[in-house]
């Protein structure tokens, strides 16, 4: 049994790693509001937030100000709980949906193992994660990504409203129908990588070929269904304010829609860190030293690489969520069962495939002049180019069969449109 002496500086390290990630966090997700309302701007062709600077000055810092001001609002807003809801529940649902979205990154790496890192007593060195070692990683971050679907239903349970109500049903079936897909893009890359720890998967693909090059399926699978388990446009139906003003939240306001609006941006900087963990090498790039264990300004040069990274996919989420319209709710099912399963299922195949017969297929291809000449030039081993090749195979014969097994066009007009003709066809078509 470790004695308490050396116990008490591991367990502080430990607590200054949770209220770094913490406030950094919580202050990222203010500041993220801030840079997608000036990205909704520009897209739209109009000003964003850039009044708001230092209080009881003229000095507006280019609207940086302006979370700080939002926070503020929120904090001092009534904290007004409407008669008719159950008032546990009602309270209990944010809580729930924030906790769950900050646990999340107790294994999430932000970098790799930094040298000459001391306290009298503690380790060497220490990772720059706040549960290091942690083996079954990815199963706790698919499990806590499933817990927050109860904190939504629970607000619009709790809610005693009929959109709120609605908006927590459209939520279950979302995020249950789409974690099968993703867990499907997940399994691809536990499978090559051997391990569940994210920081063992990074370690794959330092120095070789990111997951992205030899999975472009399971990459494509995952990244749409990280964008609906994130509700973000365009699968944000749970709070669609066209049909349900506010979705499960619409009875909550201050702060207790606050704690809403920052899991949901957190489940946004979640999807971010996996999605460049899994398949673009988290902080690994050509050129650097390939080393897990570095001294301290290669150690800092990852953790710029990594964010630089998150930072760029983040941007993508943002874009995409002020470029394309909101999915039908049945188009969003639709997709999630007869398109993204399919898919995942077709990635998961064309990788036990890469995993059982990699070695032997790699023997030919390897002997033949372009393999050599990859291998001499490139650096890039023969299992790997057999991996690429079956990949983007994969996913150029699905994307064909997508193509030709979907509708031509999808009739998106309102029901009461359309003509008693049109009715009587699509009844003849559907039986």
């Amino acid at each position: 049994m470790p004695e308490p002496a050396s116990v008490l500086p591991v367990i502080l390290v430990s607590l200054a790693k949770i209220a770094a990630v913490c406030f950094l966090l919580l202050t990222a997700a203010a500041y993220l509001v801030l840079l997608e309302r000036w990205i909704a701007a520009w897209v739209q062709d109009r000003l964003g937030p850039n009044r708001v600077g230092i209080p009881l000055t003229k000095i507006h810092l280019f609207g940086l100000g302006q979370p700080l001001a939002d926070g503020l609002k929120m904090i001092f807003k009534e904290q007004y709980t409407p008669a008719h809801v159950d008032k546990f529940l009602f309270v209990l649902a944010p809580i729930i949906i924030l906790t769950a979205a900050l646990a999340i990154f107790a294994v999430i790496p932000f970098g790799s193992l930094l040298a000459c890192l001391s306290l009298a007593g503690a380790p060497g060195s220490s990772a720059l994660i706040v549960a290091p070692r942690f083996d079954v990683g990815m199963v706790y971050v698919f499990a806590l990504s499933s817990i927050a679907v109860y904190g939504v239903i629970l607000g619009g349970w709790a809610s005693n409203n009929k959109y709120s109500f609605l908006g927590g049903l459209r939520s279950s079936a979302q995020l249950i129908a789409y974690e099968i897909p993703m867990g499907l893009g997940i399994l691809g890359v536990v499978l090559v990588s051997g391990s569940l720890r994210l920081d063992d998967i990074i370690s794959r693909q330092v120095g070789g070929a990111w997951n992205f090059f030899t999975q472009p399926l399971g990459f494509i699978v995952f990244v749409i269904a990280a964008f609906a388990e994130a509700a973000r446009l365009p699968f944000d139906l749970p709070e669609a304010e066209q049909e349900l003003i506010g979705g499960y939240h619409t009875e909550y306001a201050a702060m207790k829609l606050l704690l809403f609006l920052i899991a949901e941006f957190l489940h946004m900087v979640t999807a971010a860190f996996l999605i460049v963990i899994l398949f673009f090498g988290g902080w690994d790039f050509w050129g650097m030293q390939t080393s897990s264990f570095v001294d301290w300004p290669d150690g800092v040069l990852h953790v710029v690489v990594l964010m630089a990274k998150v930072f760029l996919v983040i941007l993508f989420f943002m874009l995409v969520r002020w470029s394309w319209p909101r999915f039908r709710f049945d188009q969003l099912m639709s997709l999630a069962w007869k398109v993204m399963l399919p898919l995942g299922l077709v990635n998961l195949v064309a990788v036990a495939i890469i995993a059982e017969y990699g070695d032997r297929l790699a023997i030919p291809l390897g002997a033949s002049r372009f393999g050599d000449y990859l291998v001499t030039h490139l650096h890039v081993s023969a299992k790997t180019m057999v991996a690429a090749l079956i990949g983007w195979a994969a996913l150029l014969l699905s994307w064909v069969a997508v193509a030709f097994a979907a509708p031509l066009h999808d009739d998106n007009r309102p029901r009461l449109e359309m003509h008693a003709f049109d009715e009587e066809k699509e009844l003849r078509d559907n039986t």
